[in-house]
């Protein structure tokens, strides 16, 4: 089984910035896609950013120029760099991978509990 913890949120206020972690646990063959995910009150999860195993990367245009995603698989860890923090960023933010549990051949996907980010003077 895998576990993600996610950590770094707080309040932060209007241009200012945070960093998010995500630290898998537990016994994995490999992890394969790492995204960050938000919910705002009453809006739909969406996307921030992804990373593959290859360390590409794609962002949502509204966190563009402003959000690094980064990965270390040594330490089976993502980041995500916020800078510029805007009110709209607010939310609970989620982290998810597609990871091989050690002793089995398919990829499952897998949620952390969210962190929260408040951006508020």
């Amino acid at each position: 089984q895998v576990q993600l913890v996610e950590s770094g949120g707080g309040l932060v206020q209007p241009g200012g910035s945070l960093r998010l972690s995500c630290a898998a646990s537990g016994t994995i063959t490999n992890i394969y896609a790492m995204r960050w995910y938000r919910q705002a009150p009453g809006k739909q999860r969406e996307l921030v950013a992804g990373i593959n195993s290859d360390s590409s990367t794609n962002y949502a245009d509204s966190v563009k120029g402003r959000c690094t995603i980064s990965r270390d698989n040594a330490k089976n860890t993502m980041y995500l760099q916020l800078n510029s923090l805007k009110p709209e960023d607010a939310a609970v933010y989620y982290c998810y991978v597609q990871a091989t549990p050690s002793r089995m051949t398919n990829v499952y996907s897998y949620w952390g509990q969210g962190t929260q980010v408040t951006v508020s003077s």
